[in-house]
């Protein structure tokens, strides 16, 4: 499963990267920038422990979508990256997820 072995290197690519100056205590479109990266980090670190519960595959089909929101609207080029990069993490996440189902 290729989409795997890439949430578990991009989520340690994550890891290493500095959370974005400013962004801290930040709302985007109503979104805690905070949160929206720590529950996308969890859903993929759940995803490659095992199969996700109900709950679960509807939060991170929630984050996706909210990724499309937030992004335009995110100015700074690292933050912006940043989040893209996250981004990333949540979609092949929820492929890991669909191919598990299949």
């Amino acid at each position: 499963m290729p989409a795997y072995g890439l949430v578990s290197r991009k989520s340690a690519e994550h890891m290493a990267s500095p959370f974005p100056p400013g962004f801290r205590g930040l709302d985007i479109d109503d979104q805690d920038m905070v949160r929206l990266d720590a529950d996308t980090y969890g859903y993929a670190t759940s995803v490659l422990k095992g199969p996700l519960t109900e709950r679960q595959r509807a939060g991170l089909t929630r984050l996706t979508a909210v990724f499309d929101k937030v992004l335009p609207a995110i100015e700074d080029q690292y933050a912006n990256k940043y989040y893209a990069h996250v981004r990333d993490i949540a979609v092949l996440a929820a492929e890991v997820e669909d191919l598990r189902e299949k």
